[in-house]
């Protein structure tokens, strides 16, 4: 997990570089080359880089053409960027953070609509209606990944207003979006734009859907760098992965007892408001009490005096943040843990005393990226078998795609500790919506492999 990749500091000899500082000098002092080098080398009427009209190559034409450009970054670099970076805990800005997983997520998006574009032009329907379509795909699939997401935890969203809980679900700064979602809000938003233009839906969508498992593959790894979509505890193995602090999965298991040497097991009151929040591990599981059913001899929990039976809390302990450093962000600050019985304070743990990884997970981020992969290359064989057969038909790809990815969710799923199970069973609502995925999809599949194409006129 790496979720900052790196940070452009604040200040560069003294200099800010955002705001009025580096950035903005850099932008002015291009603004200036390019209009010296539009007055010392005039483009030629008649060019590749020339119109008719020879002020093109004036300064004052280009101005009037790029200077609206100009002015819309310069206003970025002054007061959208300073408030983009971290500050540490005394509120100071210490630079802007470079994401793992927007990097991921951007590589994702590029090389997806990228390959897209290129099996578009091979495929006859030229790669201009893929960069059409990929907004609309991007902003369906967002929507749907939100609405998936709040759906599944909508407890979470309940506010006293419905002001305050309708924007407690359009809060997508504060995290939560499901790749599920994201799949069936892009396939209705380009569904419905192919259509709307009477474009061939089945066509596009053979050539899309290999594509997709492109962009999962570096989603994917995004999701590793970010630490989230974590799987179930396991013993070390080539398939597990141990997070720093700060991680998500480091701190369920510090707030379950699990990272300090014993395992118990939670006492939910179904009469709380929180309970059903603390069953399914989100907000307020500080709030949880777990009940010790043993501890590790030589255990930091043992060298706390901590028994079998007791009834404990456990608490991020902020006293210990203080003492970062001011040079890195707060969000990197580290807490310690809070051990409370009865309303007593058991024991206080610092981060150094703390393990430096979280226990072993399985490592489903990476698991999922190499299934990926896999499954565009089966997609892509797949894909010449059904040619050379004689046997393709325009959507069959698509549908088999779509049962791939399904497949794939349903095994992942098993290993995955984020979902609970839904409607009396285990099986988690990505797991359920996997099935009925399968179902429609097995049923289209019938259906188009008993359709005839049409037979083409011989005169």
């Amino acid at each position: 997990m790496r979720r900052t990749l790196f940070l452009i500091p604040h200040e560069i000899a003294g200099i800010p570089f955002f705001g009025v500082g580096w950035l903005l000098a850099g932008l002015v002092l291009y603004i200036l080359v390019r209009l010296a080098w539009a007055a010392v080398r005039p483009a030629r009427v008649g060019s590749e880089f020339a119109t008719d009209d020879a002020r093109t190559a004036t300064p004052g034409y280009v101005l009037m053409h790029e200077g609206g450009l100009w002015a819309f970054l310069g206003l970025i670099i002054i007061f959208v960027l300073p408030r983009l970076e971290l500050a540490n805990l005394d509120g100071d800005p210490v630079g802007l953070p470079i994401r793992g997983y927007g990097m991921f997520l951007m590589l994702a998006a590029i090389s997806s609509v990228s390959l897209a574009a290129w099996r578009a032009q091979r495929a006859g329907l030229g790669s201009d209606v893929i960069f059409r379509l990929a907004p609309w795909t991007f902003i369906g699939g967002l929507l749907g990944a939100r609405t998936f997401y709040v759906i599944q935890y909508f407890n979470d969203f309940l506010r006293p207003t419905w002001v305050e809980t309708i924007t407690a679900m359009a809060a997508m700064t504060q995290g939560g979006l499901v790749v599920y979602g994201g799949f069936i809000g892009g396939f209705l938003a380009s569904a419905w734009v192919v259509t709307r233009h009477r474009q061939p839906l089945w066509k596009l969508g053979d050539v899309i859907v290999p594509c997709i498992f492109v962009g999962l593959f570096f989603g994917r790894l995004g999701c590793l760098m970010n630490g989230c979509c974590y799987g179930g505890a396991c013993e070390p193995n080539p398939l597990s992965v141990q997070f720093p602090p700060s991680s998500n999965v480091y701190v369920d298991q510090l707030l379950s007892g699990t990272l300090i040497g014993l395992t118990a097991q939670p006492v939910v009151d179904e009469n709380t408001p929180d309970a059903t929040a603390a069953t399914e591990g989100k907000q307020l599981r500080q709030n949880k009490a777990w009940t010790v059913k043993s501890v590790e001899p030589g255990s930091l929990a043992d060298q706390a005096g901590i028994a079998p039976g007791q009834t404990l809390s456990f608490i991020l302990d902020s006293g210990f943040v203080n003492l970062a450093p001011s040079e890195i962000p707060a969000e990197d600050a580290l807490p310690g843990l809070a051990v409370i019985r009865d309303g007593e304070l058991v024991a206080r743990i610092s981060p150094d005393e703390l393990p430096p990884r979280a226990n072993p997970v399985w490592a489903t981020q990476i698991i999922s990226s190499a299934m990926a992969a896999v499954m565009f290359v089966v997609l892509l064989v797949l894909e010449r078998i059904l040619h050379a057969s004689g046997r393709h038909k325009d959507g069959i790809l698509m549908l088999c795609g779509f049962i791939a990815y399904a497949l794939l969710r349903i095994v992942l799923e098993w290993v995955r500790v984020d979902e609970a199970g839904q409607f009396g069973t285990s099986l988690s609502i990505s797991q359920w919506v996997s099935l009925v995925v399968i179902i429609i999809c097995v049923i289209a599949l019938a259906m188009r492999f008993r359709t005839t194409p049409p037979v083409a006129n011989e005169n």
